[in-house]
């Protein structure tokens, strides 16, 4: 068990850790980030800030000296650091774990050998095995690469092997998954805590709104059925406990219209849709990622408000003059406002999100919704 006092490593400075140096500064631990951006969110606010690149033998050393434990808010940290840090220190997540969620070829053929069936794909890296993976799959399809992609970023949906092939140029003729396009009737994040020992804990289930690929709303509860809910998180426990996973882990999966629940992707990390948690939960994820990595008791997840969480994107800002939105128009009673610090702001970027809280049974996605319109409404 690591105790407050102690100093914790965090490799990314983004919002993700900047919110994990908030939860776990206001516990009485230390906080060191490694991020090469010498303005990165968390790195400001953070005790330290090593402006460096994540495999910088230097820092890393110092980090390794100087913390308990090492943790990540960024998927995209070379996994063979993390294969090198957990030689002499402890890390959360493992290696094995970045390593799967960093190529979705890997990452959806081990969902398929825990028997968590994903869409139905072919891996295509040529022209002929794309114009293959048009004869035994239906369009529409989702072109993606299998490294770096998110947010939208690294995929199109194409509708014929022609088109696939223009849009895999444009990608730079990388090696990509083709993915079944289903219909969908709503898609899901499970998001799990496991220490150390060998707690777990759930987040209620969100569920999820995306728009031009980027997540725009996390609803909790869930207007899912709940067995299809159980058999999610079932999915992810047998995942956490394959990897020996330890920290917070991220599942999003699609259901069908049929009523089908297949695995998109997992993320080693907290998650944007679980942001939700920092204001209807008793304990937000950012804490209990804390309390996971230093093997404390895990909190109570219990959600006390219906709640929506909206992300808030740079397209809101002023892109001439960088004028922020009128924030007085959402701040009523119910709506809990966070920005992450970013000194730019740019379409697609996300800049912060709101929680919309009200009593249970009360519906706060229309409400959200209407907010937003307020801060998208000049």
């Amino acid at each position: 068990m690591i105790l407050p006092g102690a100093s914790l490593g965090m490799l990314g400075g983004g919002q993700l850790g900047r919110m994990f140096v908030h939860a776990a500064t206001a516990m009485g631990y230390r906080v060191i980030v490694l991020d090469p951006n010498s303005s990165s969110p968390a790195g400001e606010i953070a005790h330290l800030h090593l402006q460096a690149n994540y495999d910088d033998a230097h820092s890393l050393k110092a980090l390794m000296q100087e913390c308990a434990v090492i943790t990540t808010e960024f998927e995209n940290v070379p996994a063979e650091v993390f294969a090198h840090l957990e030689k002499s220190c402890r890390v959360s997540p493992n290696a094995r774990a970045l390593e799967l969620a960093q190529d979705r070829v890997k990452e959806k053929q081990f969902a398929q050998s825990l028997s968590i069936p994903p869409t139905p794909f072919h891996v295509v890296s040529s022209e002929q095995g794309i114009v293959q993976a048009f004869s035994s799959l239906s369009a529409p399809l989702i072109l993606k690469t299998t490294r770096l992609g998110y947010d939208g970023k690294g995929q199109a949906t194409v509708n014929s092997a022609q088109e696939c092939i223009a849009q895999w140029s444009d990608l730079g003729n990388v090696d990509c998954v083709l993915e079944q396009k289903i219909k969908l009737a709503s898609e899901i994040s499970v998001i799990l805590a496991r220490s150390f020992s060998k707690q777990i804990s759930f987040f209620p289930v969100a569920e999820n709104v995306h728009k031009d690929g980027i997540l725009f709303t996390s609803t909790v509860p869930a207007n899912v059925n709940e067995e299809i809910l159980s058999l999610a998180k079932s999915h992810v426990q047998k995942i956490a406990e394959e990897l020996n996973y330890c920290g917070v882990l991220a599942v999003e999966f699609f259901i069908s219209e049929e009523g089908e629940l297949f695995f998109n992707e997992m993320a080693p990390r907290t998650h944007n849709s679980g942001h939700y948690s920092m204001d209807a939960c008793y304990t937000s994820q950012f804490e209990q990622q804390v309390r996971a990595i230093c093997d404390l008791p895990m909190g109570n997840t219990d959600a006390h408000s219906a709640v929506t969480m909206v992300n808030v994107l740079g397209d809101l800002w002023n892109q001439n003059k960088q004028i922020q939105p009128d924030w007085s128009r959402i701040l009523s009673d119910n709506v809990k406002l966070h920005l992450y610090g970013k000194h730019q702001a740019r379409t697609g970027r996300k800049m912060g999100h709101f929680n919309y809280l009200a009593s249970k049974g009360e519906d706060t996605l229309t409400a959200a919704k209407k907010c937003f319109l307020k801060l998208a409404t000049e």
